[in-house]
């Protein structure tokens, strides 16, 4: 059996360059994860290593050669394998990482967040007219939404120069749970939540929730839409979430 493990484990571990340095790493890991931690500079706005890749803001582009073929390709949902040859930083990727910024600039001009990354690599303005949308599509809030709060309340809708990304039908959610997940992984800020003692909002999808009053304290913590869906995927009584984390703590 031992033997059985280190050779599984042998075959998950796949050796690779980055800029001429070898480096290994397990087998099908995302590209970009690894290089993000190995502390390469590479720009990202749709990734989040806590849902699927789905590569749409394209600013995550490296050049890899496999055999003879070398293509640009987005890192983020790129697997690794062994012996790949990855260049981050070449000629290249700067004209193409400079050419997706105006893209990107000219879609969303009034972003402040972008404007400061895209300076970073010497991007301060636009060659392509401007449309002056204030979301991305990177369908990041769709993916945490999904993939990691379970409830499903976004999701993409249109094609082309009409697609978007909210509630079924661009009506006021009705399965938002307010959990501020979307307002937390946008990265350019585009959903915006306001936060009152007794509800909280996420204006973008018309959600209004109320907030519920911790059974010990009175202090008005989550919304209580939250509270049920945490419930519901943990199985604990609904006693437990009648208290704040800090009331949680305080021993009877």
């Amino acid at each position: 059996m031992t033997a059985d493990i280190a050779t599984q484990a042998q075959q998950e571990t796949v050796t690779f360059t980055v800029n001429g340095k070898t480096m290994q790493g397990r087998r099908g890991d995302s590209l970009l994860k690894v290089l993000l931690h190995e502390g390469y500079d590479i720009p990202h706005l749709c990734y989040h290593e806590a849902v699927t890749a789905y590569g749409s803001c394209r600013l995550c582009l490296v050049e890899v050669k496999k055999g003879r073929k070398t293509k640009v390709t987005t890192s983020c949902n790129y697997p690794l394998m062994d012996g790949i040859e990855v260049t981050t930083n070449s000629e290249k990727i700067r004209k193409h990482r400079k050419v997706v910024f105006e893209l990107l600039l000219a879609q969303v001009p009034n972003s402040p967040e972008l404007q400061s990354m895209a300076a970073q690599y010497g991007v301060t303005d636009t060659r392509f007219e401007k449309k002056y949308q204030d979301c991305i599509l990177c369908g990041l809030c769709e993916r945490v939404c999904r993939e990691v709060v379970g409830v499903n309340a976004l999701g993409f809708m249109g094609r082309g120069v009409e697609k978007d990304v909210g509630a079924p039908f661009k009506q006021p959610s009705k399965t938002c749970i307010g959990c501020g997940a979307c307002v937390y992984v946008c990265p350019v800020n585009c959903i915006k939540e306001e936060q009152l003692p007794t509800k909280r909002t996420i204006v973008r999808w018309e959600r209004n929730l109320p907030m519920q009053t911790c059974k010990r304290c009175g202090y008005p913590f989550a919304p209580t839409y939250q509270l049920l869906q945490m419930q519901k995927q943990t199985g604990l009584p609904w006693e437990f979430f009648e208290l704040c984390p800090d009331c949680r703590d305080v021993k009877d």
